[in-house]
């Protein structure tokens, strides 16, 4: 059970890690800046390492759970004020 447990934190940072690297990857290209690239990744190898940290202390599971439930929902802010922004940009959408 302990080792379960162990294995599904250690997946939860992976996933965690994977999520800040793509997303510094995607504001890099989107932004057209390799060294933005670069410093994602090293923010995203920071991140990682904190998030391990915190998996791997004394904090109990379900703070560590809220914790990254409070990432998820900024990521999903973030997204979703990005859309909007650029859909207010375009204008009112034309039918074909």
């Amino acid at each position: 059970m302990l080792r379960r447990k162990k294995d599904d934190k250690r997946i939860a940072v992976e996933k965690f890690g994977k999520l800040i690297k793509a997303f510094g990857d995607t504001v890099g290209e989107v932004l057209d800046d390799p060294a933005l690239m670069e410093k994602a990744k090293e923010f995203a190898k920071t991140a990682v390492d904190a998030a391990a940290k915190v998996a791997d202390s004394k904090i109990k599971d379900a703070e560590v759970r809220a914790r990254f439930r409070t990432v998820g929902k900024a990521a999903q802010t973030l997204g979703k004020s990005l859309e909007d922004h650029f859909k207010a940009d375009e204008g009112p959408s034309k039918k074909t």
